[in-house]
């Protein structure tokens, strides 16, 4: 998997010289040509990244600011491309990340891209879900412990799998081991959701820094062997948040 971006504009000159360079930064692109309907897109879809046309587009500004109240994606990382009428402040103001000033050329776009990379992809961890079937010991109140099965950790929480219903009382810590890591977990947790379906959403809560320090290591091995283009040392040098051209 690559990572993915969605370019909000009806400029194909600006078009034509993003495309090949995400395509180098391996970095998958969608085009919108329209606001509204951009708008509707971040609102049911997870971006890495969202680029907006602010001048050009009729009503691509206000993307900015819609997009930073979007479940899906209010910490996308944010590209304001302006020509003229919205001041760098002003896209900054509205949530944008990163700025470019129209024309955009291949030099530019490649210096900004790339000292974003890092950016998309500790976006792309904290919501990476790795896949993974491990026991795990819930405890309830102080001592009653309880067997389940994760179906998926990620750098927030987990989700378990389990049979009958579970049990009474406030769930205290869950205790499981990381795949291939030799490392035991005892975090504090809470439960977030249950579907009634024999499925849960726990929540980590007051985790130790040694153990949250563990468990991101653990996860960003796992999205470098799943994805390793997102961490590939090879993309460009870091430039300033705007990039005059």
């Amino acid at each position: 998997m690559t990572l993915e971006s969605l370019l909000l504009s009806r400029d194909q000159h600006l078009i034509g010289v993003l495309r090949p360079v995400l395509e180098k930064l391996a970095i998958g692109l969608e085009v919108c040509s329209g606001a509204r309907s951009g708008s509707e897109i971040l609102a049911s879809e997870k971006f890495d990244a969202v680029i907006v046309d602010c001048d050009d587009l009729q009503g691509g500004v206000d993307v900015l600011q819609i997009l930073r109240k979007s479940p899906s994606n209010r910490t996308s990382v944010t590209f304001a491309l302006l020509n003229g009428r919205t001041t760098t402040q002003q896209a900054f103001e509205r949530g944008a990340n990163f700025v470019l000033q129209k024309p955009v050329s291949t030099a530019s776009a490649l210096r900004c891209f790339g000292a974003a990379l890092s950016f998309m992809a500790r976006e792309r961890r904290r919501y990476f879900r790795h896949p993974v079937c491990v026991s795990v010991a819930l405890t309830f109140g102080e001592e009653r412990e309880w067997k389940a099965i994760t179906t998926n950790i990620s750098e927030g929480g987990m989700a378990i799998s389990f049979t009958g219903k579970l049990p009474q009382g406030r769930l205290s810590k869950a205790s499981f081991d990381l795949p291939g890591a030799h490392l035991s977990l005892e975090p504090k947790v809470e439960v977030a959701w249950v579907d009634g379906l024999g499925r849960a959403g726990l929540r980590f809560i007051d985790m130790p820094e040694n153990t949250r320090s563990q468990l991101d290591q653990w996860l960003t091995e796992q999205i470098v062997v799943k994805e390793p283009a997102l961490l590939r040392p090879d993309s460009p040098a870091s430039s300033p948040a705007t990039d005059p051209n």
